[in-house]
């Protein structure tokens, strides 16, 4: 469970005190879970996944919350024991562009790592959200899992919107940036 001060999460935009907590989704997430994907799916921004679902795969969520306020989840979608995919990743409309999606992003990502998992994609309509955790386009070929078991299966397969973005774990920013900066101390 991560818990970040309000000052982690300013980015050039005033916040009102609060204490976001990613943490693994519960049971009684679900039916907020499937509030908020419902809402983007009915946009057209990503697909639905019914109660059913959700409730059989709960354990892949991470949610985010201010004081018991849902605001946002995440899930991983493993497809062996080197690639997941980030699935799910929304948050509140009335609460976008706060650090939010990142936070639970990067929550996902360690879940990742502490695994051992090499590559992690997307298949998204916000690619520029991810280029700035480290994601490249790369084409969705390159998951044919993926595209066998959802995207075949999808009415918007002839006409997706959708871009295939990748990550390998050993480049990660974050990951990069915290080796150089023990690196620094280690020889200072």
């Amino acid at each position: 469970m991560r818990v970040r001060d309000p000052a982690s999460l300013n980015f050039g935009i005033q916040l009102r005190e609060r204490q976001l907590t990613i943490r693994k989704a519960k049971l009684t997430d679900v039916p907020e879970i499937h509030r908020l994907i419902s809402h983007y799916a009915e946009e057209r921004i990503m697909l639905p996944r019914t109660l059913t679902d959700l409730y059989e795969n709960v354990w892949e969520f991470q949610v985010a919350e201010d004081e018991g306020s849902f605001l946002g989840c995440g899930a991983l979608k493993l497809y062996n024991q080197e690639v997941a995919e980030v699935r799910s990743l929304c948050v509140d409309e009335s609460r976008k562009s706060q650090g939010i999606g990142r936070e639970i992003t990067d929550e996902l990502l360690d879940e990742c790592e502490a695994m051992g998992l090499k590559t992690v994609f997307a298949l998204t309509t916000s690619p520029a959200f991810f280029a700035k955790l480290g994601f490249h386009e790369v084409p969705r070929e390159r998951f044919p899992t993926k595209v066998w078991r959802d995207c075949l299966r999808c009415e918007r397969y002839t006409c997706c919107n959708e871009k295939a973005v990748s990550l390998e774990l050993a480049d990660r920013p974050g990951k990069l940036r915290d080796s150089a900066e023990e690196l620094a101390e280690f020889s200072s």
